[in-house]
């Protein structure tokens, strides 16, 4: 059987899967590293293990009897650099995109650069310190300039784990197109920052993301994809109607390929931005950190209830419930809301648990603040568009409260959980489908459940 690996790395997960050539998962792995420091004690990506980890596991499939492999590609999170010499070796840590960023070297960047306002309206990319990850060459050039000399290149994630196989260094339009602070929407090319300050020649040429490079045991090598933008994939090959993607995990990130205008500066304020996909199209996008405040907040009710960790599992949407907890109403003001109306900050986070009888009721009105912040966000990206469906994938695709609680929000919305978990992982097989799969695209390769308002 013809297979294809991908490798589809997050934060905290790292999987490989092997699709047929129907893009069914026939094999998969997954595994937890213990997160590293850099030079200044921050948790960081342990870019060895992981390096180690992919080898062996191509190692390990390259041994399978049932499968023939005939091409590898990567998806990967974004906002984040691996800085190497001529030789390929990584000269730094994978810095963490969470890590503060210096004031003083931000504040001279953007005053250098026309302002905050003007820059983020070219770049699509909100002032977001270490998540614009082309400030993150700024600072390794401004603190550690001899480091710097010695960089031959900057590779985004997916494409440093391209390069171990094939021993080439290409940068990928996805990564760069998703609010990295490099790319100039308006002139659909690199900013001229990059040029000023002599970083350009370390940015490698592009590679588009449906070609592969063929390794010397005829291996076919994609050139990776950025996680969000190859998660968008399958819908668009499988659905030509207006919709709406809501791909959560750690962020919770609203994607509308249907959506063209340009961003203004109060979109960018409350967390809009621009993906471009692979296809060089620009998606609008918003995003939140809901996967990141469940967790938080998940950990905090079961230590309140005692209780264990993933209570919240057995809890199923209770109409009454939620419907009581709308009427009390309890009304919470959001200091933090930016002018276009966002909630900036998850109300659960101030609310006193001793308010809730029990647990189940605490974890609706978790839900509730939810996607009362959700509704918020993603209403800036459907603004105006013809969307009349909304698809969910990933964690909260799973979570009978929120998809019931956001049908609820969108009653003229056809609002569907997709069950293909694997998005990112099969946008970067199909992304790259010309090169080893003969076959056509199958068009049943999501499957979808419908939640009533």
């Amino acid at each position: 059987m013809n297979v294809v690996a991908i490798f589809d790395i997050g934060k905290t997960n790292k999987k490989v899967f092997l699709f047929n050539e129907n893009y069914k998962i026939v094999w998969e792995k997954s595994v937890n590293f213990e997160e590293t420091v850099d030079e200044d004690g921050f948790p960081c990506e342990n870019i060895v293990l992981l390096k180690n980890w992919m080898l062996e596991q191509l190692s390990e499939i390259k041994n399978l009897t049932n499968y023939v492999l005939k091409a590898v590609n990567f998806s990967t999170y974004g906002a984040s650099f691996v800085y190497v010499d001529d030789q390929g070796n990584a000269l730094t840590p994978l810095y963490n995109y969470l890590k503060d960023y210096p004031e003083d070297l931000k504040e001279e960047f953007y005053k250098k650069y026309k302002g905050k306002q003007e820059f983020a309206l070219k770049t699509a990319s909100p002032v977001l310190g270490s998540l614009n990850s082309g400030m993150q060459i700024y600072r390794l050039k401004a603190e550690k300039p001899d480091l710097f000399e010695k960089v031959k290149y900057c590779l985004h994630l997916p494409q440093y784990l391209s390069s171990i196989l094939t021993g080439e260094f290409f940068t990928d339009i996805t990564s760069v197109g998703c609010h990295t602070n490099l790319w100039n929407f308006k002139k659909m090319k690199y900013h001229k920052w990059l040029k000023k300050e002599h970083i350009i020649e370390k940015i490698p040429p592009f590679h588009y993301g449906k070609d592969t490079i063929k390794t010397a045991d005829g291996l076919l090598v994609g050139g990776g994809l950025h996680d969000s933008s190859s998660a968008i994939i399958p819908y668009t090959a499988n659905f030509t109607e207006p919709f709406v993607l809501l791909s959560t995990g750690t962020w919770s990130i609203s994607l509308n390929p249907f959506n063209n205008k340009e961003l203004t500066f109060d979109e960018l304020e409350a967390d809009c931005l621009c993906y471009l996909q692979y296809i060089e199209k620009p998606v609008k996008a918003a995003r939140l950190f809901s996967g990141n405040v469940h967790e938080v907040q998940t950990k905090r009710l079961a230590e309140h209830f005692n209780v264990p960790l993933d209570t919240y599992k057995e809890v199923y949407y209770d109409k009454k419930i939620a419907a009581n907890l709308r009427a009390i109403n309890y009304s919470i003001v959001f200091s933090k809301k930016a002018s276009s109306g966002i909630l900036k900050e998850c109300a659960f986070g101030i609310r006193n648990l001793s308010d809730f009888k029990t647990y189940e009721i605490a974890y609706h009105q978790l839900m509730l603040d939810l996607v009362e912040q959700q509704v918020s966000s993603t209403n800036l990206i459907i603004h105006n568009s013809p969307v009349k469906k909304i698809f969910v994938d990933g964690g909260f695709s799973k979570n009978s409260l929120f998809m019931n609680l956001l049908a609820e929000a969108y009653p003229d919305m056809e609002v569907y959980a997709a069950s293909m978990a694997q998005a990112s992982a099969l946008g970067a097989a199909l992304a790259i489908h010309d090169s080893w799969n003969p076959k056509p695209i199958q068009n049943d390769l999501i499957d979808l459940k419908f939640y009533k308002h």
